[in-house]
């Protein structure tokens, strides 16, 4: 094997390596959000669980595009990235809509305010490598689900940030306002990657 297609192994390697730590943090993270979210009666809470839900699917993806890259496999894997984006948006915006009108009081929950705040940190970290090694290796799926991470943490301090209002300050609709902000985030994303598809 050459030098440049050693560098590349150890690239796709490690990009494999950050989808696998990314995939196992959410399976565990949908199970602590899941209940987290039933106990506080939170939309923003169960929008993480779901958002946890589209990164293990878009883990998923990246890993069975790693394991044999080709044009075909990139411009599908993005497709399905773009739509889960799409999913997340609309599920986000229903969910705000229904608490913000229907006075949706969320309970205040401890554990999603820890389990979030320690999300963000690892998310980001994990975007960061990802991005890197997507760059190098020149592979649009592995940025595009870099960006999904990015997603992540933002809606992690975003959920974090109206946990706490609502703890604190009794801000009831920052619950539900935090999961409109992500949605909009995600529209644009959505349209980002079906785009980096066509």
């Amino acid at each position: 094997m050459t030098s440049g297609g050693a560098v590349h192994a150890a690239l796709r390697r490690r990009g494999l390596t950050l989808e696998w730590a990314t995939l196992s943090w959410n399976v565990i993270g949908v199970l602590v959000l899941l209940g987290t979210a039933l106990t506080a009666h939170s939309v923003a809470l169960g929008a993480f669980g779901l958002d946890s839900l589209l990164e293990i699917g878009a883990s998923t993806v990246v890993i069975w595009e790693l394991s044999e890259s080709s044009e075909r496999r990139q411009e599908m894997g993005l497709r399905i990235i773009g739509l889960a984006f799409a999913v997340l948006a609309l599920y986000l915006a229903v969910q705000s809509v229904m608490a913000l009108t229907g006075n949706w009081v969320a309970q205040t929950s401890p554990l999603g305010i820890v389990w979030t705040a320690v999300t963000a940190v690892v998310m980001f970290a994990l975007a960061r490598g990802k991005s890197i090694t997507g760059q190098a290796l020149g592979n649009p799926v592995l940025i595009a689900e870099a960006r999904v991470t990015v997603v992540d943490a933002c809606l992690a301090c975003v959920v974090l940030l109206g946990l706490v209002c609502n703890a604190i300050l009794g801000w009831w609709w920052a619950d539900p306002i935090a999961g409109l902000v992500i949605a909009g985030y995600a529209v644009r994303e959505a349209r980002h990657a079906w785009s980096a598809a066509s």
